[in-house]
């Protein structure tokens, strides 16, 4: 046959480009393939179907905050196994392993800063870091943050994300649940306003402590919210639950939540409300920021 392939004309196939892996995603909801940059221009939410993708706390507080004047409390604060806690896997590897997957030391990220010119106190959960659990040192730097605005007479805004606790760390993680309630009773106190937004999802001790104890509680849409899980509460009711138990448009029907607001407009609602409740202007971006 070695005659026959000379005779034949030669056929030129061009080589296939292989797409960059991350450059494309797909929408878990809607199933529409989403250009990576055109999606972080639009908050991470889908175009098609307004499906909210998770982002992580240093790019949630990026575009939540005016990009002047931002100072960040309590980063020096990490994880402690004071119990030498091991399961399948020693603590301390998992600590290792999260502020090496995440760049972050703990679970919680907090930042002074501006919101459409108005100071504020922002703080925000990275899931990727052991589920979000709330840990000893979430609950200090949780402290941090309420004390800098009690001392400043700013508002404290806490994006809740998370699993609930850090079994980990045992009892010293229910401690947290009284010192974030405690340190609220005195921005209450003190008329400092204290703004909970509730994300997807917000679980066990964290939505059972200061996620539920704020002036304004905020979702986004679709958020699930509770204590325990929904197949957790069937098994043990023995009972279906209602359609859209526990997500944030059911919890706003039964008064759980004051409103559910769109990531993309979450600045300006927000800022908004603060300006109501401290009875101030609102600087429109352009002024606020440099971008």
């Amino acid at each position: 046959m070695s005659w026959f392939k000379k005779i034949l004309p030669k056929i030129y196939t061009k080589e296939k480009k292989e797409v960059p892996e991350g450059v494309w995603m797909q929408c878990p909801d809607c199933s529409a393939v989403l250009y990576r940059r055109e999606l972080e221009r639009l908050f991470s939410v889908c175009p098609k179907c307004s499906h909210h993708f998770r982002i992580s706390a240093r790019a949630r507080l990026d575009t939540f905050l005016d990009s002047v004047e931002r100072k960040e409390l309590g980063q020096e604060i990490e994880p402690e196994d004071k119990l030498k806690f091991r399961d399948s896997k020693k603590y301390k590897e998992r600590i290792s392993a999260a502020q090496k997957s995440t760049g972050e030391k703990e679970a919680l990220i907090v930042i002074e800063g501006l919101l459409h010119g108005l100071p504020v106190v922002a703080a925000a959960f990275e899931f990727d870091f052991i589920g979000g659990s709330m840990s000893a040192g979430v609950g200090k730097r949780f402290v941090i943050a309420a004390q800098a605005a009690l001392s400043e007479k700013k508002p404290f805004i806490c994006f809740s994300l998370s699993g609930g606790a850090r079994m980990q760390e045992g009892i010293f993680f229910l401690f947290q649940m009284a010192k974030t309630a405690t340190v609220l009773t005195h921005l209450a106190e003190a008329a400092v306003p204290f703004i909970s937004v509730l994300l997807n999802p917000t679980m066990g001790g964290v939505s059972a402590s200061f996620a539920s104890l704020g002036d304004v509680i905020i979702a986004e849409p679709k958020a699930l919210i509770g204590f325990s899980g929904p197949r957790v509460i069937e098994q043990t009711i023995r009972q279906t639950l209602p359609a859209g138990f526990q997500r944030s448009e059911f919890l706003l029907e039964h008064g759980a939540v004051d409103m559910i607001v769109d990531r993309r407009q979450m600045r300006e609602v927000i800022a908004e409300v603060l300006a109501k409740l401290q009875k101030k202007d609102v600087v429109r971006a352009e002024k606020a920021t440099e971008k």
